[in-house]
């Protein structure tokens, strides 16, 4: 809990100290940073919301963390005319 209160004392939608527990300040905050940013306004911390306040999951350490990428895909006159062709007929664009 004071982990999300620092990261909304630091995005400017509480200040003080955190207290650590989840209290009418801290739910007023966390539903006001959601509502900003379009998400639902629940009491329950969205996801994303705990994400965008960089508290979401650490893959920094996972196994292909060094080689992944999330670049674009290579482009379409790459891919063999059989394996496209493939692609047409299991998504039914020819049919």
């Amino acid at each position: 809990m004071t982990e999300i209160q620092q990261a909304l004392i630091r995005e400017k939608y509480m200040s003080g100290e955190p207290s650590g527990s989840w209290d009418a300040n801290t739910e007023t905050a966390m539903r006001k940073f959601q509502a900003d940013q379009g998400w639902q306004t629940r009491l329950t911390p969205d996801s994303r919301a705990l994400k965008k306040l960089g508290l979401g999951p650490d893959y920094s350490t996972a196994i292909n963390a060094k080689t992944s990428t999330f670049a674009a895909p290579p482009p379409v006159s790459t891919i063999p005319t059989e394996q496209a062709a493939g692609f047409a007929q299991a998504s039914g664009v020819n049919r």
